[in-house]
């Protein structure tokens, strides 16, 4: 059931943001597609909520209970990045605003959009982790939560993984191609 509520919640979120994007540029009401934008959170609230109450109601923790844990680190942290892409798009669509030409990425600038993206992704292990540890704690047993603890090891290699390529581009970096 986690499983099919994450991917409701990942629509639900993407509906927030069509509504209130729709609500700016094709209806004209701004404070009502910033307050649909505003609801984004609500679905992470309501799927971190259900998981709690699913495991306190005794059932295990699967890895599918750590992946909500990690769906709201994401939200957190990419939300807001995600959000603004997707404004950027409708403002080319719908707002007259000229697309601006595709620049390509080497060299110290690649480097740095790169350390940005990983320290992003920290953020969401941070917030996930925090998350994963709570319910850990609030649960408080430990055969019931394994996978959560599982789940956390395995984002913690992940992050050192896209650490040592994030950083690889600030030791080696690309050079653009001619």
């Amino acid at each position: 059931m986690i499983g099919w509520l994450i991917v409701a919640c990942e629509i639900g979120f993407w509906v927030f943001v069509l509504a209130g994007l729709i609500a700016r540029y094709i209806f004209g009401k701004n404070k009502l597609g910033y307050v649909l934008l505003l609801c984004t959170p609500i679905v992470d609230l309501f799927l971190l909520t259900v998981t709690v109450i699913d495991l306190k109601n005794g059932a295990t923790a699967t890895t599918v209970h750590g992946i909500a844990a990690i769906y709201i680190g994401v939200s957190v942290a990419y939300g807001h990045q995600m959000i603004n892409w997707a404004d950027r798009q409708f403002s080319y669509l719908f707002g007259g605003v000229k697309r601006p030409p595709k620049k390509k990425k080497f060299g110290t600038e690649l480097a740095k959009y790169e350390r940005k993206g990983w320290y992003h992704h920290f953020l969401a292990w941070c917030i996930g982790s925090a998350i994963l540890g709570a319910i850990i704690l609030y649960i408080n047993h430990p055969s019931q939560t394994e996978a959560l603890f599982n789940t956390f090891r395995l984002w913690s290699l992940i992050l050192g993984i896209d650490f040592i390529i994030s950083f690889s581009y600030t030791i080696f970096p690309k050079k653009e191609n001619k």
